[in-house]
């Protein structure tokens, strides 16, 4: 902090007891400690307090990045949604219904791809000749025997 030296200080304790006396000097030199002690007290304090509040800025910038790049990702699979949904959709008049919104296109998108798999599995499941009886499994055959 300061630069004081050991003759700096033996001439300030000569003045002070020149000045003050030998009575008045103990109790002026604690006075004087108390004062230094409050002093860099308040100092440490006031700087852990900015360090605090530089930090909380510090992770406030950096959540609104994180936020920011989220919203993004958001924007960006919702497009990637209701462009995959925009094919599928039956050709209209635009007079006759009013557009729908994009959020109920996006359930619209999202409702076809949970159904795609279940008639998917249909389909399949359709494929053999309806005709023609199948054969029964081995399962089938076990689970008769028993």
């Amino acid at each position: 902090m300061f630069d004081i030296g050991f003759l700096e200080l033996m001439f300030i304790g000569v003045v002070g007891l020149l000045v003050l006396g030998p009575e008045r000097l103990p109790k002026a030199a604690r006075t004087a400690g108390l004062w230094i002690g409050k002093i860099k007290r308040s100092v440490s304090g006031m700087q852990r307090e900015i360090s605090a509040q530089l930090e909380a800025e510090e992770l406030r910038q950096k959540l609104n990045e994180q936020q920011k790049k989220l919203d993004d990702s958001v924007r960006q699979v919702q497009r990637d949604v209701e462009s995959i949904a925009e094919p599928d959709r039956p050709a209209e008049a635009p007079e006759k219904a009013p557009a729908p919104s994009a959020e109920q296109r996006l359930d619209d998108a999202l409702a076809r791809a949970r159904r795609a798999p279940s008639e998917a599995d249909a389909s399949e499941a359709a494929a053999p000749n309806a005709d023609e009886p199948t054969a029964p499994s081995a399962s089938d055959k076990d689970a008769s025997s028993r």
